[in-house]
């Protein structure tokens, strides 16, 4: 009797908890279809390719789920749905079938076509996703909410100004921009006011003189040296416009990167990419990016901002690049590497930094820190290093390129408010040959004795005066003659910054600006592709 008592009881326990979870997923279920149907824009019928799909638009992405023929009223939520987030969505536009002779905009209704990006690894390509539907009030009535949700994207930008260098590189800047970016503006809805530059300084002089309240961002079609020319020219503008000529100022208007050039390091460090399409979806879904930049001051001046600068080795086969421009741009790169190579020899100088330290993570705040931090600091607080250098880099973007996938320093972030200093002392040839190889494979450019990296918020440098044989750095033919050349504070060494050559004084001051400049792309950790250096 007592196991029968208990065998009910047992049951009646097992079937209230079943009741309870019935219950429970019940009431699961009309939670989820309340806030379905409060997230639910639009809900219809479309045709994608040959079948008919249950499609959903909420305030952030479009689904659809196919509809069985069998069975239009059965239950579709085991079915797996399709998602197009609407942020990968620049442009929605009403499809119509066009005959010859036909008005554009005239012809029968389709449906609507929805211009996306989809990912590829670090590439991001243009995709369509066709919604079929030959009803016209249907069709708009959807047009119009994609419309609308569209526009709560507010870093897209409407109205760019746009600077195409037509020299870079192999001169396809002006080829590049008509193909790849001309016609994705086109198609979402953006104007454009083109420059073509015609000399070093043009972008700068336009800068000064344009209204710049009613552009959205600038747009940069060229190599490193004209976005460095860009950059360079915002930040001054901000600082014309604030009125503050000492203090750097953040500038106003993204800037959005076109790569066009040999090596676009910059491009590769903010999209991961060489890739033009990249960079403009990266604009049109306005991706952005806060980026720290440097200062390069010399005799109590301003002399430029930038990202990377380099003295010694890739200041001297920049500029003997320069003086060889009759050669074709390759071939004078690797001539003027070699050549670099086969008279080395190191700077006696004396470096200065300041170790960086944590900053506030509002980017306006950091700025305003970091300046502070840097005017506040005396003698005691900056770490001295003497001695011999044969290259000296100051970078405060990690600088990944082809030739360097890893870039040339993969600790380094774009918004972390630090640079990174990386000294190469006096060596032999054949060791800074192997340091050099070194960069265009995955790592080990840092594992030599000779080699010393530091995270920096401020460097200073100052050349020693010495008497030393060095070549003179000319196109004549007897370039081979060896001449006594005296250093002197009042000298001018070659600087590589940012791929342009710049002639500075033997002092120079490096400093770290937080978020100074915003870009229009994504940080990333490595660049997609490797090209091998013929030079090494």
């Amino acid at each position: 009797m007592s196991q029968n008592v208990e065998e009910v009881h047992r049951r009646s326990t097992k079937k209230k908890v079943w009741t309870q979870k019935a219950v429970e997923v019940q009431e699961e279920e009309e939670k989820e279809g309340e806030e379905l149907s409060e997230r639910c824009v639009l809900r219809g019928i479309f045709k994608l390719g040959k079948k008919s799909h249950d499609v959903l638009l909420t305030k952030t992405r479009l689904s659809w789920t196919p509809i069985v023929p069998e069975s239009p009223t059965a239950d579709v939520r085991g079915q797996k749905a399709h998602v197009l987030l609407l942020q990968d969505v620049y442009a929605v536009k009403v499809k119509r079938r066009r005959t010859a002779g036909q008005q554009p905009g005239t012809g029968p209704v389709l449906g609507v076509a929805l211009l996306c990006c989809k990912r590829k690894g670090r590439r991001l390509e243009d995709d369509t996703v066709h919604l079929h539907n030959a009803s016209s009030e249907h069709t708009h009535i959807w047009y119009n909410a994609l419309k609308e949700l569209l526009k709560g994207f507010s870093n897209r930008p409407k109205y760019l100004k746009v600077f195409i260098n037509p020299s870079s590189h192999k001169k396809e800047a002006v080829h590049i921009y008509r193909e790849h970016v001309a016609p994705l503006f086109k198609i979402a809805d953006v104007r454009t006011d083109i420059t073509v530059t015609e000399k070093k300084g043009h972008t700068l002089s336009v800068m000064m003189e344009s209204v710049l309240d009613e552009f959205d961002g600038v747009v940069c079609v060229g190599g490193d040296g004209s976005v460095a020319e860009a950059c360079h020219s915002l930040v001054l503008r901000a600082q014309l416009d604030a009125g503050s000529p000492v203090k750097p100022v953040r500038a106003v208007l993204p800037l959005g990167i076109i790569p066009a050039g040999s090596t676009d390091i910059v491009s590769c460090s903010v999209h991961g990419v060489r890739d033009p399409v990249t960079a403009t979806l990266h604009i049109l879904l306005g991706h952005l990016q806060q980026v720290d930049m440097c200062s390069f001051s010399s005799l109590g001046q301003v002399v430029r901002y930038g990202f990377t600068a380099m003295f010694g080795f890739g200041g001297k086969s920049l500029a003997r690049s320069e003086n060889n421009r009759w050669m074709p741009s390759s071939r004078r790169r690797e001539y003027a590497v070699v050549k670099t190579l086969a008279r080395l020899r190191p700077e006696d100088c004396q470096l200065k930094f300041l170790p960086a330290k944590k900053l506030s993570g509002d980017p306006d705040l950091a700025l305003q820190e970091q300046n502070t931090e840097l005017e506040d600091k005396d003698e005691e607080s900056w770490v001295t290093k003497d001695g011999l250098y044969l290259n000296i880099i100051i970078t405060s973007i990690p600088c990944l390129n082809p030739h360097a996938p890893r870039g040339l320093a993969p600790d380094t972030r774009l918004s972390n408010g630090s640079a990174e200093l990386i000294t190469v002392g006096d060596t032999s040839r054949s060791e800074f040959f192997k340091h050099l190889k070194r960069y265009n494979s995955s790592s080990g450019q840092f594992h030599f004795t000779f080699v010393s990296t530091h995270t920096v918020s401020a460097v200073k440098l100052c050349v020693c005066p010495q008497a030393h044989i060095d070549d003179p750095e000319t196109d004549s033919e007897d370039e081979s003659r060896s001449s006594s050349i005296i250093h002197s504070d009042s000298q001018n060494f070659p600087w590589n910054i940012d791929g342009e050559l710049v002639e500075i004084a033997g002092k120079v001051t490096i400093r770290v600006h937080p978020s100074l400049i915003t870009l229009y792309g994504e940080e990333v950790d490595q660049a997609d592709e490797t090209i091998p250096c013929n030079c090494f």
